[in-house]
């Protein structure tokens, strides 16, 4: 049978456009849907692309967080005569196509620029030359039967706009894409958050990448707040999640909040799956040491999405594992507290990428970011493994020199103890492990955390005796610390 090709213009959103391509990939993937790929810069605000009919561009559009809408195209041109003739000539061969929309009741028209701004006389204007549409219904701003939509890009540099615009087109609004959901996500009214709480964007589009659909079983190993829990579970993940901090999984932490001193009883990480309707597909979370996991190895997870930690905001910690000569003193009824040490970052990545080979189901993914300083770069300090292949890998710059990466892989075959560590291979070199120390060191140097310790103390004493010299109060800043922890418990 044959297929008749429709063309649509993706409209997308110019935000975190290094993660576009990747998570057009992964829906159309996802749905097993057929395209033809009709722009080459990729860069652009908008895509020209062939699905085979309606339903199937309506389908992508629904899980689309980098799209604003997508656009049934009539007329693409480079030059305002060409477009004009090109408008025309595809009203007259689609006449009978057309003419149900062209006949609606209502209609509203939307003119959109990019790299040029518009005054409102202009954008009248251009409605008014393309006044041969036939066009019968009557004008509806907020609720109107059918919507045009005439876009006109005009380069991508800000200090070098064109003086004529490089691309003009025209069609009708199909759908918009799902961008309702990172205001619905926003962690400005999420119940519970702390300082790591990924954005709702980025953990929505982390989603996307890793075929999170209704019914998988998704895992976090670094859950911290669940943020990363809470988008998949919206797109119909049950989740699971694990992190060593007792603290922030019982909500005992300090809260992030400013305005916030205690934090509120009912917290946590139900709390907000509960806030967006998603409370039937939490399963739970556990306090546990990502080094020694306590997964069984008949357990499979369709996807992992995870944002592990970097040292900055929060520690990167595991069990410490060490042998004392000394006599055990301790009694049953003693609570134990165990020592933690430092997780090295090549250590962390080692350990999972090895889990994400041994429990994810075939053709699952892992979804995780790596932190890294933008000069240390190259494809050899990704983490790599035989039984996970890499398929997408975009930029998002931080503070300073430093920038993470988001990278998405595939298990394409089944682990074998037999391979074990020997098929795990992680290149980070040792200026990229030292990721935190050379963060907090504007002028490069490496400074031991005991270094940087007698240092901000030298700091405050100076600034004491500065106060105590200009006649000012003191204020005993660790005394009203330690009434705050005592009041979260209270």
């Amino acid at each position: 049978m044959t297929k008749f090709w429709k063309k649509y213009v993706l409209w997308f959103a110019q935000e975190h456009v290094d993660f576009r391509v990747a998570e057009f990939e992964s829906i159309v993937k996802l749905f097993g849907i057929e395209y033809r790929h009709s722009s080459e810069n990729r860069l652009k605000p908008f895509w020209l692309v062939e699905f085979p009919n309606e339903e199937t561009a309506l389908q992508y559009a629904s899980r689309s967080v980098a799209l604003r809408s997508i656009i049934e195209l009539h007329a693409h041109a480079h030059t305002m005569p060409e477009f004009h003739q090109r408008l025309q000539s595809h009203v007259y061969t689609q006449r009978e196509a057309l003419s149900a929309f062209f006949k609606a009741d209502s209609f509203k028209m939307t003119v959109e620029t990019y790299n040029k701004h518009f005054s409102q006389r202009e954008k009248i204007d251009k409605i008014e030359a393309m006044d041969y549409l036939p066009i019968e219904g009557s004008v509806n701003l907020k609720n109107p039967q059918v919507e045009w939509w005439y876009l006109e890009f005009w380069g991508l540099d800000p200090t070098d706009v064109p003086a004529q615009p490089e691309d003009i087109v025209f069609g009708r609004m199909l759908a918009d894409g799902q961008r309702h959901l990172i205001k619905q996500l926003s962690l400005k009214q999420r119940k519970f958050i702390g300082n790591t709480s990924m954005d709702a964007q980025l953990s929505l589009l982390m989603a996307n990448q890793a075929l999170v659909r209704n019914g998988d079983l998704v895992f976090d190993p670094f859950v911290g707040t669940g943020s990363l829990l809470v988008s998949a579970a919206k797109f119909g993940g049950y989740v699971l999640g694990a992190d060593i901090d007792y603290m922030m999984l019982h909500a005992r932490c300090r809260p992030s909040r400013i305005t916030q001193k205690v934090r509120e009883k009912d917290e946590s990480i139900r709390a907000n799956l509960k806030q967006y309707g998603c409370e039937d597909r939490y399963m739970d979370v556990v306090v546990a040491d990502f080094s020694n996991p306590l997964w069984h190895q008949r357990i499979r997870f369709d996807s992992i999405i995870t944002d592990p930690p970097y040292g900055i905001r929060e520690a990167t910690e595991k069990v410490e594992n060490k042998s004392n000569s000394k006599a055990n003193t301790r009694t049953a009824d003693m609570a134990h507290y165990p020592s933690t040490s430092h997780y090295a970052l090549q250590h962390l990545y080692t350990d999972l990428l090895q889990f994400g080979a041994k429990h994810l189901k075939l053709g699952g993914r892992l979804v995780c970011w790596l932190p890294f300083h933008r000069e240390d770069y190259s494809e050899s300090i990704l983490p790599q493994h035989t039984h996970l292949r890499l398929l997408a890998n975009s930029e998002q710059l931080l503070a300073g020199n430093t920038a993470r990466r988001l990278l998405t892989y595939e298990k394409h075959m089944e682990y074998s103890e037999t391979a074990g560590p020997i098929g795990c291979s992680t290149q980070i070199p040792e200026s990229a492990q030292d990721f935190r120390e050379r963060y907090f060191n504007t002028n490069g140097s490496l400074e031991s955390r005991q270094d940087r310790r007698m240092r901000k103390a030298a700091q405050r004493e100076e600034g004491r005796l500065q106060m105590e010299m200009r006649g000012k109060l003191l204020i005993d800043g660790r005394a009203k610390k330690c009434d705050l922890n005592k009041a979260r418990f209270d």
